[in-house]
C-alpha cells in the first residue's frame, strides 16, 4: 500500500511541478511519470525497512 500510496503522490507532484514550469501536456506526462517511479521506489525500499524491523 505504501508503493501505490507514495507512486499517485509522486505523480501528482510532477504533473503540479510541470505545470508550474509551464510545460506542455506531454512534459506534464514525463514528469508524472518520472516522479512516480523515483516515489515508488522510495516506498518500496521503506516497506522493506518496515517489513526487516516488525519481522525481526
Amino acid at each position: 500500500m505504501i508503493v501505490i500510496v507514495l507512486a499517485l503522490v509522486g505523480a501528482l507532484f510532477g504533473g503540479l511541478t510541470a505545470r508550474k514550469r509551464a510545460g506542455n501536456r506531454k512534459d506534464v506526462a514525463q514528469y508524472a511519470a518520472g516522479y512516480a517511479i523515483a516515489f515508488a521506489i522510495v516506498g518500496m525500499i521503506l516497506t522493506v525497512i518496515i517489513d526487516r524491523s516488525l519481522m525481526g
